[in-house]
C-alpha cells in the first residue's frame, strides 16, 4: 500500500521546523504498526528558487519507508507512506492534516505487490500493455 498526501495551506512553521518533522517520523512508525528499522534523516534545503526551500525528512521501515517534503513559502507539505502491510489510511490522513493543520488535503492509494501477498505469479505483461 501506498499512501500519498498533499496537504495545502498548513501551518508554515511546523512545516520549517526541523526538530518538529523529526519527531513525528521517529513516533508515527509505531503509531500506524510498522517497525522503524533507523532513524529519522531529516535535512533544510533551498532550492534554485526562494520559494522552493524547504524540509525533507525520511525513515526506514520494516515495511519501506515514510518521507515528508515540505515548501513552507506556499504552504505544501507532501507526505508518503509506503508499505508491504496494510494500515488505516483515512486515520493516517487525518492524524497527518491534524499535524500539520492543512485545510486542504488530496490524496492517493496506490495498491502494490499484490501479488506477493496472494501468493500469485506476478504477470510479465504490465497492465499499459494490455
Amino acid at each position: 500500500m501506498h499512501l500519498i498526501i498533499d496537504g495545502y495551506n498548513g501551518d508554515s512553521q511546523k512545516m520549517q521546523d526541523v526538530n518538529f518533522i523529526y519527531e513525528l517520523l521517529d513516533i508515527y512508525p509505531s503509531q500506524i504498526g510498522m517497525t522503524k528499522i533507523s532513524p529519522p534523516k531529516v535535512s533544510k534545503y533551498v532550492g534554485s528558487k526562494p520559494e522552493d526551500w524547504g524540509v525533507s525528512g525520511f525513515v526506514l521501515i520494516a515495511e519501506s519507508h515514510i518521507s515528508v517534503h515540505t515548501f513552507p513559502e506556499r504552504c505544501y507539505i507532501n507526505i508518503d507512506i509506503f508499505s508491504c502491510k496494510e494500515f488505516d489510511a483515512e486515520q493516517a490522513i487525518k492524524d497527518l492534516q491534524r499535524q500539520f493543520n492543512l485545510s486542504e488535503v488530496r490524496s492517493y492509494i496506490l495498491n502494490r505487490g499484490l501479488e506477493y501477498y496472494n501468493n500469485q505469479q506476478p504477470s510479465l505483461v504490465s497492465d499499459s500493455a494490455r
